[in-house]
């Protein structure tokens, strides 16, 4: 089984145009085509954040979660092509183990005990440096002191599957995405949970303290540059939607 995350990222002027597409076209598109192969197909809204989040590759739209029993063929395989969006937003895909492949720090909340917000963040190392590298110093350096900071109530991560190609299906040439407009190859997911934004900013403020590796391509935490090497979101508990228990749209 596979695990999938999409992170999107659109002009706020853009967004009512995008909802309609996802409901009306392409959410309707993915369940019809390749529902038989999913045991999740859900997506969530993100939470509004604070100006200072911004600055953590913070993608502002849908993040769209896909657990797979495997993936079918790429390409159309004798479906139509997708519908395209009115607007393209920016997508940072990645495909994971369907369970984290660490746990750093613990959480034995009760589900209906507290609330939490979840900070999703995609890790991608510069390339000049190795994978394994890059993923000694995030589970051997970073990942021990930020699992000590104030604020944080879980911890937990993913190493990314380098060998899985992409979501199947395609779009029409004249009516693909412009280029660079999908950042994939990650290396790393982490999750961090918090109960409030407030424990974030303490959280974050302490993470000033972190070791900082001699490959960085940013001065402070998490040491990567935005939108290059980090791509995040707020998320809540439960998705917004549950598109194969129902799916409100129409496909011929």
């Amino acid at each position: 089984m596979l695990r999938s995350f999409a992170l999107h990222d659109v002009a706020l002027n853009h967004i009512a145009a995008l909802e309609r597409w996802y409901y009306r076209d392409h959410a309707p598109e993915i369940v019809r085509r390749y529902g038989p192969w999913m045991t999740r197909f859900e997506c969530y809204l993100p939470v509004p954040v604070p100006e200072e989040a911004q600055v953590y590759g913070f993608h502002n739209w849908r993040m769209t979660e896909g657990w797979w029993r495997h993936l079918p063929e790429t390409g159309t395989q004798d479906d139509l092509c997708f519908t395209p969006p009115p607007v393209w937003a920016r997508v940072a895909p990645v495909f994971v183990p369907p369970q984290p492949t660490e746990h750093f720090l613990a959480c034995d909340w009760l589900p209906l005990e507290k609330s939490c917000i979840r900070w999703l963040m995609l890790l991608r190392y510069p390339g000049w440096v190795p994978a394994d590298v890059g993923d000694e110093w995030f589970l051997r350096v970073h990942a021990p002191e930020v699992a000590a900071l104030p604020g944080l109530v879980r911890f937990l991560s993913w190493k990314a599957l380098a060998d899985v190609g992409h979501v199947p299906g395609r779009w029409r040439p004249d009516t693909a995405p412009p280029a660079g407009n999908v950042q994939p190859h990650w290396h790393r997911v982490a999750e961090l949970w918090f109960e409030t934004l407030d424990d974030w900013r303490e959280f974050v403020e302490a993470a000033a303290s972190c070791s900082r590796p001699k490959w960085a391509t940013a001065p402070s935490y998490p040491f990567l540059r935005p939108y290059e090497g980090l791509a995040s979101t707020f998320l809540l508990e439960r998705p917004n939607d549950d598109f194969l228990r129902d799916l409100r749209g129409y496909v011929p």
